[in-house]
């Protein structure tokens, strides 16, 4: 029985057109837009009181809203959240049930609701009151009973629904979505939410990586390949083994622990391809890079990202404020913060083409 309307969907789909298609799509968002568009107009002096009274909370901010309304309002709450402002997602039918018990004195309450008369919204009202919270409303209209009993109403006005029937919360939603996203970015700025609290909220994923500083990321001296710049190249190579994967680098000191140069895979192997093997014997000063490029602990790694694509280097030291080396950034361990660059289909294999990061520091 599920063949048949399996086999009708896609017979439609068969006798519609691309130009079709791509109308109604574009209708949908043509509808959505320009009531997007229609809001800017419309903030009023509601709107900065809301702001006003966001800025000055001590508590949480709670969120609610039922249906589609709701599920915009946990987005909305983990926007606020992300941008410095305590928020809370409570479902209205659930805070009926016992969850009510998250709200206290301090906090504030924002409700979504387009109709301003939604059962369960309308039905949470006299508790909120009970508990003496301001109500920041996002509905159609300041007259509607979520309306009238809110503290602060942000109007959005009527507005048609983009869905063929005018049933489906879709314009609505939107509508609520970027009034609330104004309310969350703008309090954000008042309060001078910076890039250092942000990544605070933001540990994880390439975002927060990068907003991480480079200490986080850096081997540590004890795993890396470091030796005396007076020392010979065969010593050093003898000497500088470590367990497990290694970073392409030797990093040169001299007797106070000072940075002084390093020495690569790719330098020895020009040894080694000029047949220059009386340099083993020689102090590896005297082939080493002198001045490599550095990075001071405490710098962002997004500063680092940086360094390591425009210098197409591999390995980054990081230093303290006096020059004394802390440990090094090796390209291999921040890969997914770089751009990717993909070479060209192994055509004598037939693999797939390899994301690569061809950095070398000192390559020629």
């Amino acid at each position: 029985m599920s063949a048949q309307p399996i086999r009708h969907v896609q017979t439609e789909v068969l006798t519609t057109t691309q130009d079709e298609v791509l109308r109604l799509g574009r209708e949908v968002i043509g509808v959505e837009s320009r009531a997007i568009a229609g809001l800017v107009s419309k903030l009023d002096a509601n709107f900065f009181r809301a702001v006003c009274l966001l800025r000055q909370l001590r508590g949480n901010l709670i969120v609610t809203g039922m249906g589609k309304a709701g599920l915009i309002g946990q987005k909305l709450a983990a926007t606020f959240a992300s941008t410095g402002t305590r928020a809370h997602f409570l479902h209205p039918a659930e805070a009926q049930h016992g969850d009510l018990g998250r709200v206290r004195l301090g906090d504030v309450v924002l409700v979504l609701s387009q109709s301003g008369e939604t059962g369960e919204v309308v039905g949470l009202l006299p508790s909120l009151s009970q508990l003496g919270v301001p109500l920041i409303a996002i509905s159609s209209s300041a007259n509607s009973t979520l309306g009238k009993k809110a503290d602060i109403t942000i109007e959005l006005g009527d507005m048609a629904e983009a869905c063929a029937l005018g049933l489906a919360p879709s314009t609505s939603t939107t509508a609520m979505l970027a009034v609330g996203d104004a309310l969350a970015l703008v309090v954000s700025r008042l309060q001078n939410f910076q890039a250092e609290d942000f990544a605070l909220n933001h540990p994880g994923g390439s975002l927060g990586q990068k907003l991480s500083h480079v200490e986080d990321h850096m081997r540590p001296l004890d795993e890396c390949r470091v030796a005396q710049q007076d020392e010979t190249i065969r010593q050093v190579l003898v000497a500088c083994t470590k367990p497990g994967r290694r970073t392409g680098a030797i990093i040169l000191t001299d007797s106070e622990g000072r940075l002084t140069g390093m020495f690569t895979d790719s330098d020895l192997a020009r040894l080694i391809e000029t047949r220059n093997d009386a340099a083993l014997d020689r102090p590896i000063r005297e082939v080493m890079k002198t001045s490599p490029t550095t990075i001071e602990s405490g710098a962002r790694m997004s500063a680092a990202v940086v360094i390591l694509e425009e210098q197409k280097i591999s390995e980054l030291p990081v230093v303290d404020a006096d020059g004394a080396l802390q440990g090094i950034i090796d390209v291999t361990d921040v890969l997914g913060m770089l751009p990717e660059t993909e070479a060209k289909e192994n055509s004598t294999t037939g693999t797939h083409p390899m994301r690569i990061y061809p950095f070398d520091q000192y390559a020629d």
